[in-house]
């Protein structure tokens, strides 16, 4: 049974809500317009839920395989490609750190919304099995929260109109603000990261062409490229070269 301090399993319901909302249609669109549209793609959808983005991106790919560390989750995706269709889905129970599958066997590795809930140093690990698992020239795209809690202005104002917007729940959302303000003080809340972290940890991880985009809401979006064979060769270590 892997780890899951969030406890998906008991929240699908939930989820189903949140993802049939239009912001998170209108983020699935853009993470599936900046995948393109490459028919014969092998495609990995890291976090993929209910299948918000597997779904999609499966009418133009030769395979999805769609990861998430909830069973449950998993089982509702397939019955949603069952009812639409959809024969092309791989579902894996797994943790996106450490990756069940062999090196380079993706063209394009997509996530939408899931790497929040990794610490950074966890994040990294899952970007280094990103690439790890991709083709040479394959291409990585990740939407996900991108703001921290700090002083700048689009952190404070992103932070002031969540605030405003769960407040106006009633006590029901005071309840919450004060039970997340808990979480913060203990380090249990989700872990966001800023734009510029996001394009640091990428190119640590060798991309190229990274580019960090930020969308409506606090959502930002991440392109980048495994970069080809010979391009790779140049970051072997002097002990690799010598084999």
């Amino acid at each position: 049974m892997l780890d899951d301090p969030y406890d998906w399993n008991s929240r699908v319901e939930a989820w189903e809500e949140v993802a049939a909302t239009d912001v998170f249609l209108r983020l699935r669109d853009r993470v599936c317009a900046e995948a393109g549209s490459r028919g014969g793609e092998r495609v990995l959808d890291l976090g993929a839920g209910t299948g918000l983005v597997t779904l999609a991106l499966a009418p133009r790919a030769s395979s999805v395989t769609a990861l998430d560390i909830s069973p449950a989750m998993l089982d509702r995706l397939e019955r949603h490609a069952a009812s639409a269709g959809v024969d092309n889905v791989v579902p894996v129970v797994g943790d996106m750190r450490m990756l069940p599958f062999d090196d380079e066997s993706f063209d394009l590795v997509a996530s939408n919304y899931a790497f929040h809930h990794l610490d950074d140093e966890a994040k990294e690990l899952a970007l280094s099995e990103a690439r790890r698992v991709l083709v040479p020239g394959g291409r990585l795209v990740v939407c996900d929260m991108m703001f921290s809690l700090s002083l700048q202005p689009r952190d404070r104002r992103l932070l002031m109109t969540k605030l405003r917007a769960i407040a106006a729940r009633g006590p029901a959302g005071l309840l919450r603000i004060i039970r997340n303000a808990g979480r913060v003080a203990i380090g249990n809340w989700e872990h966001p990261a800023p734009p510029e972290s996001w394009e640091r940890m990428v190119r640590d991880r060798r991309f190229e062409k990274v580019r960090v985009e930020l969308l409506e809401n606090e959502a930002g979006l991440v392109t980048a490229l495994r970069p080809s064979v010979n391009r790779g060769a140049r970051h072997r270590s002097p002990l690799q070269r010598e084999e």
